[in-house]
């Protein structure tokens, strides 16, 4: 078996960046972002990319710091709020946007890696979301034709990983680590902790190895807010 675990983020994706590839990214707001290897993106000084994600971060955090850089042409996503250099780059025309409803692009990254190259929805008939795509009817209801997607790379964030690369994510930061994790014809996954094969319960593994090419740990992390909402204090 390959040596799945790398030293450091840059290491883990020495040869897989290149100019104009198409990345998957798991996260949603500021959780379960893959940290590290957003980073280490950055720091590669590629440019052209497509990202797939939930959302694009905030300002600074996240995708946010490659679109802060101009290394993002194109973002797919279903959500583009608390970003305002997003909002800028959209509104000056300096970034190609492809919204997506949420569920779809969920179904549209499980598809991908479950190499199926389309499927119809309801989701979008009728709306700016099918402009362009085909129509069909099924039971007298109209359905339109959604992608699957393929990426080139596809970067995850999980909580512990075994040394086969079978790993558990932790609660709500699962969210779009997993599709995404299994549409990229290469998976690179940061981790809180590597435990030895066969010390996780084969029950409780939320994505198996086999997707998994290469892992680096990335902890500690930082627990990021998006918004902190407090209670104002009653007076004594």
């Amino acid at each position: 078996m390959a040596k799945k675990l790398f030293p450091d983020a840059a290491s883990a994706l020495d040869g897989l960046l290149k100019n104009d590839i198409l990345i998957a990214s798991g996260g949603f707001g500021l959780c379960g972002l893959p940290e590290r290897l957003l980073d280490a993106v950055r720091d590669s000084g590629v440019t052209g990319l497509t990202f797939v994600s939930n959302n694009a971060g905030i300002d600074n955090e996240g995708i946010g710091k490659l679109l802060r850089t101009k290394q993002v042409k194109k973002m797919i996503s279903s959500y583009v709020g608390e970003n305002k250099e997003f909002e800028r780059q959209y509104l000056a025309g300096e970034l190609e946007v492809e919204f997506c409803p949420q569920g779809t692009l969920a179904e549209r990254m499980r598809a991908g890696g479950a190499g199926i190259p389309g499927f119809y929805t309801k989701t979008g008939v009728g709306t700016l979301v099918a402009e362009g795509k085909e129509v069909k009817e099924f039971g007298g209801d109209e359905y339109i034709l959604e992608r699957g997607i393929f990426a080139d790379l596809a970067l995850v964030k999980a909580w512990k990983a075994d040394e086969s690369g079978n790993l558990v994510f932790r609660k709500t930061a699962r969210n779009f680590n997993l599709p995404a994790a299994t549409c990229g014809k290469v998976c690179v996954v940061e981790v809180e902790e590597v435990v030895p094969v066969g010390s996780l319960d084969p029950d409780c593994i939320h994505l198996p190895g086999v997707y998994v090419q290469r892992m680096i740990i990335g902890a500690p992390y930082d627990k990021k807010i998006e918004f902190r909402t407090v209670r104002e204090r009653e007076a004594a």
